[in-house]
């Protein structure tokens, strides 16, 4: 079943979020960079790529639109 045909992520899932890869999910949107994300929170742009893939991994999507519509299925953004 993929992201889109979930009517309510699975909270657990969520919860195993570190709390920088919640940070990292809240500054994602379409039209932001990883590299402006890097900037806002101090830190190198691969640091956040790294973050991502691995925000990514644990939610089990493989696109922005997709961890964002996570996100707000479940209620974090």
């Amino acid at each position: 079943m993929s992201i889109m045909e979930m009517t309510r992520p699975d909270a657990d899932l969520a919860s195993t979020l570190t709390r920088r890869e919640r940070v990292v999910l809240s500054h994602l949107s379409e039209d932001v960079t990883l590299e402006q994300i890097a900037t806002q929170l101090f830190v190198t742009r691969n640091t956040v790529k790294s973050q991502v893939r691995s925000l990514y991994r644990k939610l089990g999507v493989s696109t922005r639109a997709e961890a964002l519509e996570y996100a707000r299925r479940a209620g974090l953004r």
